[in-house]
Parts: C-alpha cells; sequence; structure tokens
C-alpha cells in the first residue's frame, strides 16, 4: 500500500491560507499594485502626471526664496504633496466606491474573508505607490533641478508623504462610502483640485486671491503643507510661500489627524450602515 505525501500549496489562495489575515492583506496590495501599473491610464494620471508638473514648474524655476531656499525645492514638496493626496482620495474614494457599486464589498461581507483585510490592502499598495511618486520626483529634482539636500532632509520628507497616504486615506473612504458609487469621481475631482490650489501646492497662496488664504487655514491639506515646507525650508520661506503666519508644529499636527479621525469615522459609520442594511 502506498501513501501520497501531501505537498505544501503552491497556489495563491493556499499562500493566504497559511497567511491569514496578513497574506490577504500583502495579496490585496500585490494585486492592486500589479493591476494599477499595468492600466495605463493609472500609470500617467497618479504616478507621471505628478513628476511632469514637477518638470514642467519645478525644473525651469531658478527663483530663490527670501530665505535662500531654491523654487525648485518648494515645488519638491509640493508637487510630492500633490501625489500623495491625489492618490489617497482617489485610489480609496473611486477605487472603493466602484467596487461598492459592482456589489463586490457585499460579495466580500458574505465570506469568510474580513473586509478591513481588503481595505488595508488598498492602503498598503497606496504606500508603495507613494513611494514610487517620492522617488521619481526626488531623483528628477536631484538629478535634474539640481536640488541639494542632505540624506536625513530626504528620508523625512520621504517618510512624512508616505504618512500623507495614511492620514488622507480616511478622506477617500468618506468619499467611497457617502456618496453615490457613479458621483463618488466627480465629487472626489470636485473636492481634490480646490484643496490643491487653495493648499499652495501649485503657487504661493500669496499670488492667489485673498479668500483663498482665509478659507486654506481651514483646510487639513494646507496644514499638511505646513509640516512638509517645513522640513525644507526656513520659517522666513515657509511663510512667504505658503503665506501665513507661522504657527507651532502642534496646530498643522492636531488639523491634519483630526481630519483624519472625523472623516475616518464618519466612512466607518456609513459602511457599517450599508453593511447592517445588506443584511437586512
Amino acid at each position: 500500500m502506498t501513501t501520497t505525501r501531501p505537498t505544501k500549496p503552491t497556489s495563491a489562495v493556499g499562500q493566504v491560507r497559511n497567511g491569514g489575515p496578513l497574506g490577504l492583506v500583502a495579496l490585496t496590495a500585490t494585486t492592486e499594485v500589479r493591476s494599477k501599473l499595468r492600466t495605463p491610464e493609472f500609470a500617467i494620471g497618479a504616478v507621471a502626471i505628478p513628476v511632469l508638473l514637477y518638470a514642467m514648474f519645478g525644473l525651469p524655476n531658478a527663483s530663490v526664496l527670501p530665505g535662500g531656499t531654491p523654487v525648485a525645492t518648494a515645488f519638491v514638496v509640493s508637487m510630492m504633496a500633490y501625489g500623495v493626496v491625489s492618490l489617497a482620495i482617489f485610489t480609496f474614494g473611486e477605487d472603493v466606491a466602484k467596487d461598492r457599486g459592482q456589489g463586490w464589498l457585499r460579495t466580500l461581507r458574505a465570506t469568510p474573508v474580513p473586509v478591513w483585510t481588503y481595505l488595508t490592502g488598498k492602503v498598503a499598495s497606496a504606500v508603495v505607490l507613494a513611494a514610487l511618486i517620492v522617488v521619481a520626483i526626488g531623483v528628477l529634482a536631484a538629478t535634474a533641478g539640481g536640488v541639494r539636500l542632505d540624506p536625513g532632509t530626504w528620508i523625512a520628507i520621504g517618510a512624512l508623504m508616505i504618512a500623507g497616504v495614511l492620514l488622507f486615506a480616511p478622506l477617500g473612504f468618506a468619499i467611497a462610502f457617502l456618496v453615490r458609487p457613479r458621483a463618488a469621481a466627480v465629487i472626489a475631482n470636485l473636492i481634490f483640485l480646490p484643496l490643491a490650489f487653495a493648499s499652495g501646492f501649485f503657487m504661493p497662496l500669496g499670488e492667489l486671491p485673498a479668500v483663498l488664504g482665509d478659507i486654506a487655514r481651514f483646510l487639513p491639506t494646507f496644514h499638511y503643507g505646513q509640516l512638509a515646507y517645513s522640513v525644507v525650508m526656513p520659517t522666513e520661506d515657509v511663510v512667504f510661500w505658503t503665506g501665513a503666519p507661522p504657527s507651532p508644529a502642534w496646530v498643522h499636527v492636531i488639523w491634519v489627524l483630526g481630519s483624519a479621525v472625523v472623516l475616518g469615522a464618519a466612512a466607518l459609520i456609513a459602511a457599517r450602515r450599508e453593511a447592517v442594511t445588506a443584511r437586512g
């Protein structure tokens, strides 16, 4: 009598089963990253556009701010922040809303797979894509733009940008669960573009209408930008670029974290309400 020795599962499903929830997260993240990078529209829109914008606005600009910071350096922060916030809003807002509209989340709730592993996988994939944006802009700025920052500063600004994905993911989730799936893309654009302009990502707030400067102080993206600019600029140049009087770092941290908590809570309540309705 012969026996067959059981073999270890080699399929993705088998690996996920062995890895538990973390395996599910890793599989979701890997699948998302591959899918995004294979989609030309996404690769160009989310990854290439911030790099192209830096090439258009940052590279040709040889001006220097009053405190000695090259404008090209200021645009490094601006375009990185633009790319990261855009990625967070559209990856979570538009993509999750699309899955919601197609019934994928409803199907997922009917399986043993926890929904949080799907959402965490989305976050993990966005972190990887954000790192690509940060590295691409950083390499372009250092090689073609003559931007000179010490390694510690590069690491600090990179870490802050990666953290931005986590901080603005709740805004994307709120869009995904609070609006109709078909309207998510429109709402995301209506929210993101004003946020980017009013936060000074494209030009100093001092060059924009004064009303935008007044509104900016109530936007989490503005306070996120304040934290990011302060990594590469002296206070004098941060004030000049953003058009806002200096504030302690903890003020900006509270604004950003507070917004993330409020928006995350709103998204969680909406998601749970939808789950209860689906079960009922």
